[in-house]
C-alpha cells in the first residue's frame, strides 16, 4: 500500500532546495519566502517551503484520489528525464519537450493531433499495408515529431485537472494558461520568479537535478496514494496496478528518451548543491498529413 509521501528538513537541504538565484535576478514577490543572502545568492527559507509542499502534496493526493488527471510539466533539460519518469511511474502525464501554445485553450486541435499520431502508429505497425520507403520515411518522421510533442499526453483523454509545474518563468504559457482555465496548478517557485497566481507555490531551487528529482518523486508517491485511496474505496489493490503501469512503460519503447547518467551544469550564477493483431485487409492506407488549424498563428513558444 502507498502511504502519503514524508521528507525531512535534512533531504531538502542534501538536494539544495534552499539555493536561489544571484541576488540581481531575484523578484521581489519572492522575499516572504527567502532567508537571505550567501555569497550574493539567495537562500531559500526551508521553514516556509516545508509546510507549503506538504499541502502541495495532499492537494496532489486528494487530485487522484477522485480520479483527476495530473500532468507534469518540465521542459528544460535537467527537468525533462524526471518529469516523465515520475509521470509514468503514478500513470499520469507529461510535456517534457516544449509546451505547444494552445495545449489547453485549444484542447479540441490537439485531440485532431494526438488523433493523428494514433492513426500513424497503427499504419506504421501493419507492413502488410505496402507503403514505399519514402512514404514510410515521410510517416515516420511525422510520427517521431508527433510523439516528441504529444506522446506524453496521448492517451490523457481530456483537459488535466491539475499541473505540476517545474521553473514557473520558462513555463509561463503553460501557467497563463490553466489559469485561463481554472485549471489549479502546483509549482516550484524559484527566488526569480512570482508565486502570484500559483494555487500551490513550493519555493525552492529549480535548478538542481538532485532537488528537480526529489520533488518529482514525492509528486509521484502522493499521486500514487491517491490512487491507492481510490482503489482502496472500491476495494482495488495498488500493487496489481502498479504492475499493469510497468508492464506499459516497457512496451512503449520509444515513449521517452533514456535518461542522461551525467548531470547537466547547472545555471550561471546557481551554486551547485550536488493489443491483438489487426487482420490486414490488403489495401493500402492512405499517407496521414497534419493540417494546421485555420487561421491560428504559432506563438513564440511553439517556434
Amino acid at each position: 500500500m502507498s502511504s502519503f509521501p514524508s521528507f525531512s528538513m535534512r533531504e531538502l537541504i542534501e538536494a539544495g532546495v534552499h539555493f536561489g538565484h544571484k541576488t540581481k535576478r531575484w523578484n521581489p514577490r519572492m522575499a516572504p519566502f527567502l532567508y537571505g543572502v550567501r555569497n550574493d545568492i539567495h537562500i531559500i527559507d526551508l521553514g516556509k517551503t516545508a509546510p507549503l509542499l506538504k499541502a502541495a502534496l495532499s492537494a496532489v493526493r486528494d487530485t487522484t484520489a477522485a480520479n483527476g488527471r495530473l500532468l507534469f510539466v518540465g521542459t528544460k533539460r535537467q527537468a525533462s528525464d524526471p518529469v516523465a519518469e515520475a509521470a509514468k511511474r503514478c500513470g499520469q502525464y507529461y510535456i517534457n519537450q516544449r509546451w505547444l501554445g494552445g495545449l489547453l485553450t485549444n484542447w479540441s486541435t490537439i485531440q485532431n493531433s494526438i488523433r493523428t499520431l494514433k492513426r500513424l502508429e497503427e499504419q506504421l505497425s501493419q507492413p502488410e499495408l505496402g507503403f514505399t520507403k519514402k512514404e514510410l520515411l515521410t510517416m515516420t518522421r511525422l510520427r517521431d515529431k508527433l510523439e516528441s510533442s504529444l506522446g506524453g499526453i496521448k492517451d490523457m483523454g481530456g483537459l488535466p485537472d491539475m499541473l505540476f509545474i517545474i521553473d514557473v518563468v520558462k513555463e509561463d504559457l503553460a501557467v497563463k494558461e490553466a489559469q485561463k482555465l481554472g485549471i489549479p496548478v502546483v509549482a516550484i517557485v524559484d527566488s526569480n520568479a512570482s508565486p502570484e497566481g500559483i494555487t500551490y507555490p513550493i519555493p525552492g531551487n529549480d535548478d538542481s537535478t538532485r532537488a528537480l528529482r526529489l520533488y518529482c518523486q514525492l509528486i509521484s508517491d502522493a499521486a500514487l496514494a491517491g490512487i491507492q485511496q481510490s482503489l482502496s474505496a472500491s476495494g482495488g489493490d495498488l500493487a496489481q496496478a502498479e504492475e499493469a503501469m510497468a508492464s506499459g512503460q516497457e512496451g512503449e519503447g520509444e515513449a521517452a528518451p533514456a535518461p542522461s547518467h551525467a548531470e547537466p551544469a547547472e545555471e550561471g550564477g546557481r551554486r551547485s548543491s550536488r493489443g491483438g493483431k489487426r487482420g490486414g485487409t490488403g489495401k493500402r492506407a492512405p499517407v496521414v498529413e497534419v493540417k494546421k488549424a485555420p487561421g491560428r498563428k504559432k506563438t513564440e513558444t511553439e517556434e
